[in-house]
């Protein structure tokens, strides 16, 4: 197996995390309401908002994660990991409710250095 195929093939397991990425979001807009949901995407705005001064290449840095072979599908895999203990311990959770605690711990992480 060349190089190539190496990275051939982590592109395409950076690709199936995008679609599973995708799929997750679908589900989770598609079985809210809309008001629910306006309300949800303001607090979450509001979160990102202030992400986005402690991280502000945030976007670039995932970018370049989806570009660099295997790095999107570790990254998606353990935050799968996470999301997946994160409702096995706090059961009657939606998805918004561990989008706010991912923000919240990320923005704490980042005042406290």
């Amino acid at each position: 197996m060349s190089y190539l195929d190496i990275c051939i093939i982590g592109w395409n397991l950076n690709a199936l995390m995008f679609v599973v990425n995708l799929l997750i979001a679908v589900r989770v807009i598609s079985s809210q309401d809309r008001e629910t949901l306006q309300e949800e995407s303001l607090v979450l705005k509001d979160l990102k908002e202030e992400m986005d001064k402690y991280y502000p290449n945030r976007l670039y840095s995932t970018f370049a994660t989806y570009l660099v072979p295997f790095t999107a599908f570790f990254k998606m895999f353990f935050r799968l990991l996470e999301m997946y203990a994160f409702f096995q311990k706090n059961k009657n959770t939606k998805m918004f409710h561990y989008m706010v605690y991912k923000y919240t711990a990320d923005i704490n992480k980042a005042k406290n250095k």
